[in-house]
C-alpha cells in the first residue's frame, strides 16, 4: 500500500508537467467498419539481395475470458489446437517446417518449453521465449525458409506458489535424514508459512501493476475517463461488427474436450457510455480513470502463423498474404513510460522502411488499456514530447482513426499475452487485402517498458 501511495503521489508531479501540454482528443465512438482505402501505386520495400519474407497464413483459437470454456485445459492444449489449425488450413508437411517458436508469459511449470510440447513427435526443433505482448513472429525467420511462430496464454490456471518460508522448509524437509530433523522442521511451520504468493501482472523492478501504471500514464497525458470509455465502446462495437460480418477469418473452431465446439471470441460486449460510466476505478481508488471495462481482460487463447521465404512459399504452391518487412524493438523507462512502446517504436520502424505516417494504409496497435492508447496518440502528436524525451526534432504524428484498429482490438477481442502479436500481424494482412492498401503498421507496448513495431506490405493480388 505504501508503494502504491508513493506512486500515486509521484504521478501528480508528472501529470502536472505533461497534462498541461496535452488536451482532450476528440474520438468518435464509432468508425467505419471498412476504410475506403484506395489502392495506391507505391514503391515496394523489397531490397536487392535481401530475401523476401512472407506471411503464408495465420490462425488463432477463439480468445475466451479466463475461467470460462477452456478452464479445464492446459496451455499446450490451446497451443496444439492453434498449430493443428494452421497445418490443416495450409496442408504444409510437418517435415517442411524448419523451426517452431512460441511465446508465453506466465508459464506452466510442467511444460516449460511449450513450443516443443505442441509438436513433440517430430524432428523439428522448437523453443519458447517470454516477452509480454511479444512477437515470436519477428524473430523466427533469420536462418530458415519455413517457420511456425505462435503464442499461448492460459490465465485460467496460473502458477500459485507457496510462500518463501514454506518453500525453504519443504526443501529442507526433503533433505532431512532423521525423523527428529523432519519433526523439527514440521514443528517450525507457522500460519505465516501458509500464505501463498499470488501472481500479478506487475513489474518486478517497480512492484507496480500494469493497470496502475496505465492509470498514472492517462493522468500524465490528461486523458479523461470519457475519452477512455469512448475508445473502449469503439473497440467493442467494431469487433462485434467484424465478427458478425465474418471478417475475423483467422479464428478457427476448436472442440474443447468434454465441452462444445468453440468458434468465436466471447469477450466482445458492446456497451453504452451510460453503462461504462457506472464502473468504479479498478486500480487507483477512488479517483482513477482506468476501469475493468476500458482495460483488456484476462484471456485464454493461442495463435500460430506460417512464415516462409517467398521463394520457398511459391515453390510449394502457396499464395502469400503479405510481406513482412522492417521491424524494431525499443525500450524506455519502465516507471513512467511503461506503456509508451508504440510512441518510441513507430518513428524508428518508419525511418528504417523509408516511409511516413501518411504512407500507412492500415494501423493495428495493441490495446492494453484505452488510456494507454490515448496517451500514445497524444505523445505521438507532440513535438514537445518528441524533443524532450525522444531526442527527435519533431513528432511522428498520429494515425488516422479511419485506418486504426477497424476490426476491434485487444480491449474487445481479448489479450492472451503471448498470442497477441500473431493476431495483430494476421489482421493487418487481412485488412490490407480487404481494403486495398499497400502498407500496414503493427505496434505494441510490452512489459519492462519495451515496445515493438513492424511494417507489413501487401502481397500483389
Amino acid at each position: 500500500m505504501a508503494s502504491m501511495l508513493l506512486n500515486s503521489m509521484r504521478s501528480c508531479s508528472v501529470s502536472h508537467s505533461w497534462a498541461m501540454r496535452f488536451g482532450a482528443r476528440s474520438l468518435s465512438a464509432t468508425a467505419p467498419l471498412q476504410a475506403q482505402v484506395q489502392t495506391k501505386s507505391k514503391k515496394t520495400l523489397a531490397r536487392p539481395g535481401v530475401k523476401n519474407i512472407v506471411l503464408v497464413e495465420g490462425v488463432r483459437t477463439p480468445f475466451l475470458l479466463s475461467g470460462t470454456t477452456y478452464v479445464d485445459l492446459m496451455p499446450h492444449d490451446l497451443a496444439r489446437a492453434a498449430l493443428q489449425g494452421l497445418l490443416n488450413r495450409t496442408g504444409v508437411p510437418k517435415d517442411a517446417v524448419d523451426y517452431i517458436i512460441y511465446g508465453t508469459v506466465i508459464q506452466e511449470v510442467k511444460t516449460s518449453n511449450v513450443a516443443r510440447e505442441v509438436h513433440r513427435h517430430t524432428h523439428t526443433p522448437a523453443h519458447t521465449f517470454t516477452l509480454q505482448s511479444g512477437y515470436s513472429i519477428m524473430t523466427g525467420y533469420c536462418q530458415c525458409d519455413a517457420v511456425v511462430a505462435g503464442g499461448v496464454e492460459f490465465m485460467s490456471d496460473v502458477p500459485i506458489r507457496h510462500s518463501r518460508k514454506m518453500r525453504k522448509t519443504m526443501l529442507s524437509l526433503n533433505k532431512a535424514k532423521t525423523l527428529g530433523q523432519k519433526l523439527s522442521l514440521i514443528g517450525s511451520i507457522r500460519m505465516a508459512h501458509l500464505s501463498p504468493e499470488l501472481p500479478a501482472v506487475a513489474e518486478f523492478s517497480t512492484a507496480e501493476t500494469m493497470g496502475h501504471s496505465a492509470d498514472r500514464l492517462a493522468a500524465a497525458f490528461g486523458v479523461s475517463r470519457v475519452e477512455q470509455d469512448e475508445f473502449a465502446v469503439r473497440s467493442h462495437s467494431l469487433a462485434k461488427k467484424a465478427q458478425e460480418s465474418g471478417l475475423l477469418e483467422d479464428v478457427i473452431s476448436f472442440k474443447v474436450p468434454g465441452r462444445d465446439i468453440v468458434s468465436k471470441d466471447n469477450g466482445i460486449r458492446p456497451s453504452s457510455m451510460e453503462q461504462m460510466a457506472k464502473l468504479k476505478p479498478a486500480f487507483i481508488k477512488p479517483h482513477g480513470t482506468v476501469t475493468a471495462a476500458n482495460s483488456s481482460f484476462l484471456t485464454d487463447g493461442a495463435s500460430a502463423v506460417l512464415i516462409m521465404s517467398e521463394e520457398k512459399a511459391l515453390a510449394m504452391g502457396y499464395k502469400p498474404k503479405a510481406y513482412l518487412r522492417d521491424f524494431v524493438y525499443v525500450s524506455q523507462d519502465p516507471k513512467d513510460q511503461l506503456l509508451l512502446g508504440p510512441t518510441y517504436s513507430t518513428p524508428k520502424v518508419l525511418e528504417r522502411a523509408g516511409l511516413s505516417m501518411s504512407d500507412i494504409d492500415v494501423f493495428e496497435f495493441h490495446e492494453a488499456f484505452a488510456g494507454q492508447i490515448m496517451a500514445n496518440l497524444k505523445a505521438m502528436d507532440s513535438d514537445w514530447f518528441a524533443q524532450t524525451y525522444m531526442g527527435r526534432k519533431s513528432k511522428v504524428g498520429t494515425p488516422s482513426m479511419d485506418k486504426f484498429n477497424l476490426w476491434g482490438g485487444s480491449l474487445s477481442l481479448g489479450h492472451p499475452f503471448g498470442a497477441t502479436g500473431c493476431r495483430l500481424v494476421t489482421t493487418v494482412a487481412h485488412r490490407l487485402k480487404k481494403e486495398g492498401g499497400q502498407y500496414g503498421l503493427v505496434a505494441a507496448c510490452a512489459a519492462g517498458g519495451q515496445g515493438h513495431a513492424m511494417v507489413i506490405e501487401a502481397y500483389p493480388q
